[in-house]
Parts: structure tokens; C-alpha cells; sequence
């Protein structure tokens, strides 16, 4: 009994001793050597260099070759696929390791490739460790190289105008600024440079005074006719340098600036907005991409895709090796983006706001389509209110209460109302321009002259949201989707009272932009409100307004005519076939009130065939200003 177990015992040891005598002669070499390079691998992925170089035969050759490299390669990080591993030459102490690299390169696309790893060691009981050679990198590096990488854009493509021409080119520019080593005076410096270049002299000095010894400090980038102008005051200047270069720029500084937008150095806001969905950036510091407007809207489709080269060179620069490709992928183009926009169109109304000293907008829009041909704004004025500003319309507001009135029934354009000096709501008292007083009119002529008192007491006649039902029938309240923001405006439905007495005559809670109510204009010209339009081919703004009908419209024209023809806009009678409204909207608190001047209209039949628009000259005081930039860039159209 006891000699029987005693056999199991032994046969037990046996069984067991036979693994451990295989560990130590018998196992698999590849195993071992695979284990070693994956392990190397693993940790150089981790971004563990110091790990990854304890995997090697020499550490400290190790560590400086993957510190070369990932200073080489700033912010990638490294996917390794470990292939075929096989023991090479006699005694099993070298063996070698298949792997492909996948560098997720930093705003640029992948850069994949085969490697090989050598690995060695002492003997057959020594544990396997990856040689320390420049091919762990790459198997073309060699010694005393390191990898250059290279990023590059391919050339950004067009924005169009209506026709397929590019709106955009290469513009040389020169960048007004100082060499802080130069600078003799830096007080007399920066006010001389203020003068010309209309910089604050106090932003001059603390930019230079906060720049490092040799930093170049800009101040201001001039397209190079505007260079000129202002070179005798400053080129000879101690300390004021003037590199040149080009940029993308449209043909004037303030071309449809609201809507294009611009192109310059990227900024911390815009390369957050090109990461992608891996969470890292698709572009970097230094990338010329729009900054605004559709040039942001549409960056990556105008932008195209990064590519790069990497090369091998020495590390000696002294040597002047320019280096060997080793990776490259090429930059992938963009596609263009048409707009609707109408040089033309756009040129006429950039010299009618040039014309006047205050704030003025222009927009221009294809009745029936809602394409926006002009956005145009002058010098003085914040470009983006053509598009986004909030204004309170004034009578021009009238366009609408109007058509609310004759979608009623109660009036036709015959019917004669009243159009006293004043008139009086829940005590208040409103009145006419200078309190004009018509007696008894038709309803053509109330409007014509822009009566206030005649439409805030027929308006508060009306249901409580009809004014802004009828306004909606046009699309304003609209949630329009664009790529560059439209603001359509806000007419309250629940208004009464003092406040929808002036809702009536576009006062009140009333708000609209330049660009909707040149939608409204429209709208009313070709029977059919459209969602606007900025890019041709791109998906609807948002369902096409209903419109008031065209029993309604058949009234509304010709009492919109009869404004040119014998009423508040009679400057405009010998520019053919235009109909509008004036409006003079108040805002603010001076006494008397400043006002901003309006006037809303389109032209049938004219150089540019049917076109409507919408005038704003912020405080113009009188709907006369906006009258006169609408003549003059009428005329302009004529050529």
C-alpha cells in the first residue's frame, strides 16, 4: 500500500519536473523574442519612452533616439501592429520582428509603414531585448539622422459669385511694423504710426515694449494700394519695417465682408472648431483658414486636407543635407462654394454706402428665389448688422400692417381713413412727422405720405396677432438655418394697447435686420417669399413662407408704387420701375429721439433685372438718407 504511493508520488514528480526542464531549454525562442518586442512596442505606444528604452540593449541610446523622434513628430501618437517574429542565425540569440507603424500625426492624415525589429541577447537562458538602432524608428534612418516632418494645405479653394467666379485671389499685402532693435524713439515711433495707420499709439508702445529683443511686432497689414497711400509717412521711420506678402482676399476690403467673411491665422477658437470626431485638431497653428463668415462656415469643404512629407537627415546641420523622403501624402484640394452674389450688384452698392459718413447697410435679394446678391455695409458701420442687427423697421413696418389691413377685408386702397396731426391710445399720444394732418384720404395715399395715426387706428382694429401673422406670411420670426446667420426679426402676437399701436408703425417691441426686410420686399414683389439664399446648391434655410395671397399683393404694389411716384420717396421716380416704403424709426433715449432711416423696396425690370432690397442708415435721423443711398446705388446699377 505504502510502495504504491509512493509510485504516484514519483510519477507525479516526473510529470512535473518535465515543464520546468523545458523553460529552461526547451521553450519556444520566438515566444520569448515576440514577448520582448511587444513589450517594447506597448511601452513606446504608452508613450513610456523610459520604459521603452529599459527594453533595449542600450538604454541611453534608446532614450535619445525615441526623444529625437517624438520632438521629430510633436503631438503624435504611435499605433503598433506586432507581425511574423522569427529566430534568425545560430545558438537562437537574434531574432527578428515584422511590425507596421500607424503615426496619428498631429492635423495631418496617418502615416503608416513596415518595420523591422532586431532583437538579441546573451544566450539561450538571457531574456530577448530590441538592438538600439535608428531603424526601431524607421528602416530608412540611419545614424546621426532624425525625421523632419512637414505639413502642408493644399491651395484653399474658391467662393464663388453667381457665376462661377472666384471672389477671392492672392493679394500681396505689407505688414506696417517694428523692429524693437531699431527703434530710436519709441514714444515718437508709435504716434507717428498711429497717424498714418489710425492704430492706437498707446497699443503700439505696449505691444513693443512687451516684445522680446529682435521680435517683430506688427501693427497693421495693408493691401498694397492702401500701403502706398500712407508710405511717405512711414518708411522712413527708425524702427518701422514693412514685410510684404500675400493673402487670400476678396477684391475690396469690405466686399460682402458680412457674409464671406475673411481668411487669416488661425486662432485658438477656429482650431477648436476643426477638431474631428477623434477629438484632435484638424488643423494647426499657422494655417491660414477663415475666420469668419462663410469662409468659417464651410472651412473644412473650402480647406481640403492637410498632407506631409517626412524626411531623413542629419543632424548636423552644418552639413546642409536637405534630407530624403522617406513618408509622404499629399494634400487633398478642397471643393468650391457658389454663392449668389452679383459683383455688379455688390459693386453699386459698396459706392452707394461709401458715400455716406454714417452707418449704412445695403442688401440686396432675387425676388422669387431669396438669393442674396449684395450684403454691403460701409466703413463706419459694423458689417455684420446687414445680416444679424436688430432695428426697430418704423414705417417701413407699414408694408406689413398693410397687408394685414387688406387681408382683412375692412379696407381696399380706395377706402378713405382719417390721417390726423395725433392721435391718442390709452392716453398716449402719437403723432405724424412735424404732426402733418391729411383730413380724409384713400387708404393709397395714407400710405404714400406714411401715415402714423391713420395705421395705428386701423391697425387697432385687427385681432391681436395679426400683425404678426401677416409679418410670419413673409418670413419674418422665421428660424432660418444658414450657414452665416440671418436675424428675421420679431413681431409680438400678443401685443395690445399703447404697445400695438406702435408695433403698427414699427416701434414698439418690433425688431427686424436689413437682410429680412429685404426678403419681405421680395416677397411682396414676386408673389412668392422665399428662404434666403447664400449658397447655391445648399439645403433650404427653411420652409418657404406662405405669403398673404395674391388678392392681397394685387393692392399692396401699386400703393407701394404710388410711394415713389407721389409720396415720401419721389427722389427715386426717375429710376424706373421701383416700389417702397420709407420708414424713420426711433431708438434711444435723447430727446428729441435720434432715428434711423429706412427704405425697403424693389425694381422691376432694371439693369439687373428684378431685384429687391432693403436700405438702413443707422441714425440718419429721416428716411431721406436712406432714400439717397437708394438712388445712388440705383443709379450705379445704370452704370
Amino acid at each position: 500500500m505504502n510502495g504504491r504511493r509512493g509510485r504516484v508520488l514519483l510519477v507525479t514528480t516526473v510529470v512535473l519536473a518535465g515543464p520546468v526542464l523545458s523553460a529552461c531549454s526547451g521553450a519556444d525562442p520566438a515566444a520569448g523574442a515576440r514577448t520582448a518586442a511587444q513589450g517594447f512596442l506597448d511601452d513606446w505606444s504608452a508613450g513610456d519612452l523610459t520604459a521603452a528604452a529599459g527594453d533595449t540593449d542600450d538604454a541611453a541610446a534608446a532614450t535619445t533616439l525615441l526623444e529625437q523622434t517624438a520632438a521629430d513628430l510633436p503631438d503624435a501618437t504611435l499605433t503598433a501592429e506586432l507581425g511574423e517574429v522569427a529566430v534568425t542565425g545560430d545558438g537562437e540569440v537574434a531574432a527578428t520582428a515584422q511590425w507596421t507603424a500607424t503615426w496619428d500625426l498631429a492635423a495631418a492624415p496617418d502615416w503608416s509603414y513596415t518595420a523591422t525589429l532586431d532583437l538579441t541577447r546573451a544566450d539561450d537562458d538571457a531574456p530577448w531585448q530590441v538592438v538600439a538602432s535608428p531603424s526601431v524608428v524607421h528602416p530608412e534612418l540611419g545614424e546621426g539622422q532624425h525625421l523632419q516632418l512637414s505639413r502642408s494645405l493644399p491651395e484653399r479653394a474658391a467662393i464663388t459669385d453667381a457665376g462661377g467666379a472666384p471672389l477671392f485671389t492672392e493679394t500681396e499685402v505689407v505688414t506696417v511694423g517694428v523692429d524693437k532693435g531699431q527703434v530710436t524713439d519709441l514714444a515718437a515711433l508709435a504716434s507717428a504710426l498711429g497717424a498714418a495707420t489710425g492704430v492706437d499709439p498707446a497699443t503700439i508702445t505696449a505691444d513693443v515694449e512687451a516684445a522680446g529683443e529682435g521680435q517683430f511686432v506688427p501693427v497693421i497689414t495693408l493691401r498694397r494700394p492702401d500701403f502706398e497711400a500712407i508710405r511717405a509717412q512711414v518708411f522712413d521711420l527708425p524702427g518701422a519695417v514693412f514685410p510684404t506678402s500675400t493673402r487670400l482676399l476678396a477684391p475690396t476690403a469690405r466686399f460682402a465682408s458680412a457674409l464671406l467673411g475673411r481668411v487669416g491665422e488661425a486662432t485658438a477658437e477656429v482650431l477648436e472648431e476643426s477638431t474631428g470626431d477623434d477629438g484632435r485638431p484638424r488643423y494647426a497653428a499657422g494655417d491660414q483658414l477663415g475666420l469668419s463668415g462663410l469662409q468659417r462656415a464651410y472651412q473644412e469643404q473650402l480647406a481640403g486636407t492637410p498632407g506631409f512629407t517626412v524626411s531623413a537627415l542629419s543632424l548636423d546641420t552644418a552639413t546642409g543635407d536637405t534630407g530624403v523622403v522617406i513618408g509622404s501624402v499629399d494634400p487633398v484640394p478642397g471643393t468650391p462654394v457658389q454663392t449668389p452674389l452679383v459683383p455688379a450688384v455688390q459693386t453699386a452698392a459698396d459706392a452707394a454706402v461709401a458715400g455716406q459718413s454714417l452707418a449704412t447697410h445695403v442688401v440686396v435679394v432675387r425676388p422669387g428665389t431669396g438669393e442674396v446678391l449684395a450684403v454691403s455695409s460701409n466703413e463706419a458701420a459694423n458689417a455684420s448688422n446687414a445680416l444679424s442687427g436688430q432695428f426697430p423697421p418704423g414705417s417701413s413696418m407699414k408694408t406689413m400692417t398693410a397687408t394685414a389691413l387688406l387681408a382683412a377685408g375692412a379696407l381696399t386702397p380706395d377706402t378713405p381713413v382719417a390721417c390726423p396731426g395725433t392721435t391718442t391710445v390709452d392716453g398716449r399720444e402719437f403723432e405724424n412727422e412735424d404732426q402733418f394732418d391729411l383730413g380724409t384720404v384713400p387708404f393709397t395715399e395714407a400710405f404714400a405720405q406714411s401715415c402714423n395715426t391713420t395705421f395705428i387706428e386701423q391697425a387697432l382694429t385687427l385681432p391681436d396677432d395679426a400683425l404678426s401673422a401677416a409679418a410670419a406670411g413673409y418670413g419674418v420670426g422665421s428660424d432660418w438655418q444658414l450657414p452665416v446667420g440671418i436675424f428675421s426679426g420679431s413681431v409680438p402676437s400678443t401685443s395690445t394697447g399703447t404697445t400695438k399701436a406702435a408695433d403698427a408703425i414699427g416701434q414698439g417691441e418690433v425688431l427686424v435686420s436689413p437682410a429680412q426686410l429685404a426678403l419681405v420686399a421680395a416677397g411682396i414683389a414676386s408673389g412668392t417669399p422665399a428662404a434666403p439664399v447664400e449658397v447655391l446648391g445648399a439645403d433650404p434655410a427653411g420652409a418657404a413662407p406662405a405669403g398673404p395671397g395674391q388678392a392681397v399683393l394685387d393692392q399692396l404694389r401699386p400703393m407701394m408704387r404710388q410711394v415713389v411716384l407721389s409720396g415720401t420717396a419721389t427722389g427715386l421716380a426717375d429710376q424706373g420701375e421701383v416700389y417702397g416704403k420709407t420708414g424713420t424709426a426711433e431708438f434711444g433715449t435723447a430727446t428729441p429721439p435720434d432715428s434711423h432711416g429706412w427704405f425697403v423696396g424693389y425694381q422691376l425690370g432694371g439693369p439687373q433685372g428684378d431685384i429687391a432690397f432693403a436700405v438702413l442708415v443707422e441714425a440718419g435721423q429721416s428716411s431721406s438718407a436712406a432714400v439717397a443711398v437708394t438712388d445712388a446705388f440705383l443709379s450705379g446699377l445704370a452704370g
